[in-house]
């Protein structure tokens, strides 16, 4: 493991791996048993979509390996005056560690490790986030004791999120179903490896995707970038929403995930919300965790 682009990279092996020395480290925090496994290196974070979690889940958990991380906004940097990324790629890597981008293209991040000699490690794209299904794997394995025979649903528009789920999810055993509006599927190539694995199904029927689910999971009608399609998104998305309705043909003790923020109101009911808060607030907690653990394997 070179470096974190997307999770189809990874092997069930890889995300075990990781996932194990999650929850080691999380223990250790907890404990405040230190672990500076990163002393002396630095961790470029660059940011062309702004972020709270992922922003202070790096630099926290830099700090706390003993590492430095530098926010590097693209504001701030050459990218933002045309310099060419394989350009960027090897200069930054003369200086730091490793690097986490938060970009719209996949292209980038890609290029960055291309062109790079160092770990790059993807924060979020448009096509993928691998770094937010890697704490849900962790959340979910937290409550549930096991991947085994598990189903999860995933509520809304199919992004980055329901791209990463589709790949993380069936690479350690579960079954996924997505509930999308026509023209909002997810990736039309991850869709077809899914079903021929047969673990994954398409659907736009809320009920029918959420019928057995023990992971019930919703996202934002709206990504950033996709404001201006506000409205159209809204008139799209109205019904796919996870509510008391859609939790009753799910299993019973079924957990609720969001990866924040979330609307209430629109894709989740603040009813259930709060009703499920202690996991989607575990879940993002553990996004620090399972992020420590990337840059251990990549950067120790």
């Amino acid at each position: 493991m070179k470096h974190l682009l997307k999770l189809a990279d990874m092997t069930q092996d890889d995300i075990l791996s990781v996932l194990n020395l999650a929850d080691q480290l999380k223990y250790e925090t907890k404990h405040d048993i230190a672990h500076p496994l990163l002393r002396g290196k630095t961790l470029g974070m660059i940011f062309t979509k702004s972020s709270t979690r992922t922003r202070v889940s790096f630099e926290v958990g830099m700090y706390q390996l003993g590492g430095q991380a530098l926010f590097l906004s693209s504001n701030d940097l050459q990218l933002g005056r045309g310099e060419p990324i394989k350009d960027t790629a090897r200069v930054l890597s003369t200086y730091l560690s490793g690097i986490m981008i938060r970009t719209f293209r996949q292209s980038d991040v890609e290029d960055l490790a291309r062109y790079g000699s160092i770990p790059i490690i993807n924060g979020l794209t448009d096509y993928c986030h691998p770094c937010q299904v890697l704490a849900d794997l962790m959340t979910i394995r937290e409550v549930k004791g096991s991947f085994d025979n598990l189903k999860v649903c995933f509520v809304g528009d199919g992004n980055n999120m329901a791209n990463s789920l589709i790949v993380g999810c069936i690479t350690m055993g579960m079954r996924v179903a997505i509930a999308c509006p026509h023209g909002y599927e997810p990736d039309a190539q991850l869709v077809a490896w899914g079903k021929a694995q047969g673990m994954l199904e398409v659907t736009p029927d809320v009920l029918r995707a959420a019928e057995g689910a023990d992971v019930v999971y919703t996202d934002v009608w709206a990504s950033m970038g996709q404001e201006g399609e506000a409205d159209l998104r809204k008139a799209a998305f109205a019904g796919y929403q996870v509510n008391d309705e859609v939790m009753r043909r799910a299993n019973s003790g079924a957990m609720v995930l969001h990866c924040l923020p979330a609307h209430r109101g629109e894709e989740i009911t603040e009813s259930v919300l709060e009703a499920h808060a202690d996991e989607i607030f575990r879940e993002a907690e553990n996004r620090l965790h399972a992020q420590k653990a990337v840059m251990v394997k990549l950067m120790a």
